[in-house]
């Protein structure tokens, strides 16, 4: 057969062709028969991956992993990473030993990185399958990395578990070959409003890595909260985190910690952006610091959720020692590129101040060597060259706003598109979503994911599209439950947006593919929403 390529005229005939790309499935849309109780279901059909690869070449006969089957990896440490990674994956549900060794042998699970692909890019890859194994190819680490999350969904659902389950062990023949549509792909966390742990944070992001999503960006601070330990301003941690949305302990991470979060997430090739909110959404600082206000008197502190009240003091000097000590110290802990200054519903800083304000918070960033990111209401003032601004406008957002931020990306100010009304996760399904919020509408998931990101704002021109990202606000969720029940089944249609070639892109065959996914997140323990849009399996 000729590689299956996307056609952007023809996105439903791709998806139907990569919906009968494996044996077992005898017409578009079908789903294979159930297989008998406790017996794992033979090979996944190539096209049943999400995020929907580039190019889907359906072959031969399936792979069957077995006792005697290994993990061979080159001789390179990143590989070797990987490769041991994918074994912790496989292990459990199997039962199979699945030795890692450092060979180039035909057999097996083979995982090779090759500078000469250039093809691939920094994150893609390609997979081949046969009978006589599987090699996972790519040019950096992070595209084996994104291999092995997609040999993931080609096995059945069941290996997601971690207790030994019966197989068959089969993977479909063919080729995948993948690239992502976006450099930035992200996911933001709301640590401030409720607090969550180290681990509850690892485990967010391996249902993100899961998606090949490869930034998770933090929000460290917020009226109700300050989550991270600055040892020149200690109290900001020891008695600004000490609450959260409800009057809860709250908590913080300290620089051990968070030094913790990001080497993980690293692990994961995610990529932690930290962020600061500033002048708006300051009040744990403002309660930690008398000298943060214009009047030198400190709030209480706060545990609702209204927005918009606080301000840092932008006419004193000590309000630009407080950030350049914030920023240093949050700099020196975070590998990646970007830092985040917030920036936004500052309504009780003047126009004047705002603009005085981030002028100088941006200077800082530059400072310590990283590009600032700011919500798009740093367009309002004076963007650095090299600055992103993340969009979070919606329907309601006015016509001026809009330009201003598409002016901006005229002028050079990259951006990241996160529309409220399509990819905050907190925002309720329907009307009797018990969790979530609902001021920006109901988005159910065929909401969150039919849309381009490239049209979405007019004016902006394609080169300024720095990619997308999928927030989770906390204000009323407070465990992981909470998280993966707003997240998902919504994200990975987000993290499809960012990866997918915008030819793929088609509501009726997506949600098929979503749908093969609820085993998957039931096998992994997420308690995800049965949207009544997908035709979920039955008994998934």
């Amino acid at each position: 057969m000729q590689p299956v390529r996307l056609p952007g005229t023809l996105p439903r005939l791709f998806g139907a062709l990569l919906l009968v790309g494996a044996a077992g499935l005898g017409c578009i849309g079908a789903r294979p028969a159930p297989a008998p109780a406790g017996h794992a279901p033979d090979a996944r059909p190539l096209g049943q991956i999400v995020p929907a690869p580039a190019s889907v070449r359906p072959a031969g006969s399936p792979y069957t992993l077995t006792p005697f089957t290994r993990i061979r990896v080159d001789g390179s440490r990143d590989a070797r990473r990987v490769g041991d990674y994918l074994a912790g994956l496989l292990r459990p549900s199997t039962g199979y030993a699945l030795p890692v060794t450092r060979d180039d042998l035909p057999g097996g699970i083979r995982l090779r990185l090759r500078a000469s692909e250039r093809s691939l890019g920094e994150e893609g890859y390609r997979l081949e399958s046969a009978r006589g194994g599987i090699t996972l190819t790519a040019r950096k680490p992070a595209g084996l990395f994104h291999a092995v999350q997609t040999l993931r969904q080609l096995l059945p659902a069941a290996v997601e578990k971690d207790t030994r389950q019966r197989g068959p062990w089969q993977v479909a023949g063919g080729t995948v070959t993948d690239t992502p549509r976006f450099a930035y792909r992200g996911a933001m966390l709301d640590v401030a409003r409720h607090f969550f742990t180290v681990d509850q944070v690892k485990l967010y992001i391996d249902r993100m890595a899961l998606y090949k999503i490869n930034k998770l960006h933090l929000h460290l601070s917020d009226d109700q909260g300050w989550r991270i330990a600055v040892d020149s301003w200690p109290r900001l941690a020891t008695y600004g985190g000490s609450t959260q949305v409800g009057g809860g302990p709250g908590g913080y991470y300290t620089k051990a910690q968070y030094r913790e979060i990001v080497a993980y997430a690293a692990s994961r090739h995610l990529e932690v952006v930290p962020e600061i909110d500033m002048p708006g959404h300051t009040n744990s600082a403002l309660a930690s610091y008398a000298e943060l206000n214009c009047n030198g008197v400190a709030p209480p502190l706060y545990t609702g959720t209204a927005v918009g009240f606080s301000s840092l003091c932008a006419p004193k000097a000590v309000t630009y020692d407080f950030v350049d000590d914030v920023v240093r110290e949050l700099a020196a802990l975070t590998p990646g590129r970007y830092l985040h200054i917030g920036g936004d519903e500052a309504h009780s800083t003047s126009h004047e101040d705002y603009v005085t304000f981030m002028d100088k918070a941006q200077a800082v960033v530059g400072k310590y060597g990283k590009t600032v990111v700011g919500w798009h209401q740093l367009t309002g003032a004076k963007p650095v060259a090299g600055a992103v601004a993340q969009y979070w406008g919606y329907d309601a957002t006015g016509a001026a706003e809009r330009k201003q931020v598409a002016d901006a990306a005229k002028n050079g100010t990259r951006l990241i598109l996160s529309p409220a009304d399509r990819v905050y996760l907190d925002m309720k399904y329907t009307k009797d979503t018990p969790l979530g919020l609902a001021w920006a509408g109901l988005v159910e998931v065929r909401r969150s994911y039919d849309w381009d990101p490239a049209t979405y704002l007019d004016g902006v021109p394609q080169q300024a599209l720095l990619g997308v990202e999928a927030p989770l606000w906390t204000e009323t969720l407070s465990t992981s439950d909470h998280l993966e029940y707003m997240a998902f089944p919504r994200l990975p249609g987000v993290a499809e947006l960012g990866w997918s070639p915008a030819s793929t892109h088609d509501w009726e065959t997506y949600k098929v593919r979503l749908a093969a996914q609820g085993p998957r997140f039931t096998a992994l323990g997420i308690d995800y929403y049965r949207s009544p849009q997908v035709p979920w399996p039955t008994g998934g």
